[in-house]
């Protein structure tokens, strides 16, 4: 299996380096609490609520 996180850069409003980093903070907070099987997807978004990626666990 594969954990793919994929986050646009261009889509990110502000500044890139501190919206991938709070985004990669929330998400290692919130990995004890998820099952992490073959399919699981969950869409990233930056401060603004926008989406810019995904987050994947692939087969």
């Amino acid at each position: 299996m594969r954990f793919v996180i994929d986050i646009d850069m261009d889509a990110i409003t502000g500044g890139a380096p501190q919206e991938i980093a709070r985004i990669l903070r929330y998400w290692a907070g919130a990995l004890p609490q998820m099952e992490l099987t073959t399919g699981v997807e969950q869409e990233l978004m930056d401060s603004s609520y926008s989406p810019v990626g995904h987050l994947r666990v692939t087969g």
